[in-house]
């Protein structure tokens, strides 16, 4: 890995991220090789290696893919056509797993919980998150519906099962996150929960689970028997 001050062209070529990509290919470089290849060039005084490995202590890779662009312009070295790439990078990743998404089947908490994870990880607020599915448990579609504050968000059954009937869905599985890491349900918790099972029964769509997710885990209302079925 370069010091920080040394050019890349200073580098040999074996250890360029460029050419260390073609070589290689992209699973062979680290985080910070991939990001100096997106970013293209340093400063005058820095290296875009340096620049990127910079970049990366300031934020997690997480963090990095949810930074708006006007935050990565604080950053010194990401001119705008730097941080609007980044911003479009991560945009794509997104887009294409939500395409994945569309083809996945759901029959336990633990796939519930692999789709819902990318959009309610390390969250900084409270986000509700909805998956839509069929009646043989495909993803139609999953969809973020509100975002709270620090300790709490707020979501309406007519705003969950609204999307649900756009969609032709049968079943929803609702999910958030709990910022502070533990995923234990509180009593609004449970509270919500009851009110959209009994909203999807006059529908009849199906609450399937809800699943309140922490850092690195989570917990199903359904597997702890609080949703009939």
């Amino acid at each position: 890995m370069a010091e920080y001050g040394v050019k890349l062209r200073e580098l040999p070529a074996h250890e360029r991220p460029r050419e260390r990509l073609m070589e290689l290919g992209a699973g062979a470089l680290s985080d910070a090789e991939l990001l100096a290849i997106l970013l293209r060039t340093g400063t005058k005084d820095e290296s875009v290696l340096s620049l990127a490995q910079r970049l990366l202590r300031r934020y997690s890779l997480g963090e990095l893919a949810r930074a708006s662009v006007a935050e990565l312009k604080k950053v010194r070295g990401i001119s705008d056509a730097k941080a609007c790439e980044i911003a479009a990078c991560f945009e794509l990743a997104r887009r294409l797993e939500a395409g994945r998404e569309r083809r996945r089947f759901v029959r336990s908490s633990d796939d519930a919980y692999r789709v819902m994870y990318p959009h309610l990880a390390q969250k900084r607020v409270e986000v509700f998150a909805c998956i839509y599915l069929n009646s043989k448990n495909r993803v139609l579609r999953v969809a973020e519906l509100s975002v709270g504050g620090m300790e709490a968000s707020v979501v309406q059954p007519r705003e969950v099962y609204r999307l649900a009937l756009e969609e032709g869905a049968t079943r929803v599985i609702v999910g958030h996150n709990h910022p502070s890491g533990d995923p234990e349900p509180s009593q609004d918790d449970l509270r919500i929960t009851a009110a959209l099972s009994a909203a999807g029964d006059l529908l009849g769509i199906e609450l399937l689970d809800h699943l309140i997710v922490g850092d690195g885990c989570y917990v199903s209302l359904r597997d702890r028997g609080r949703l009939r079925g």
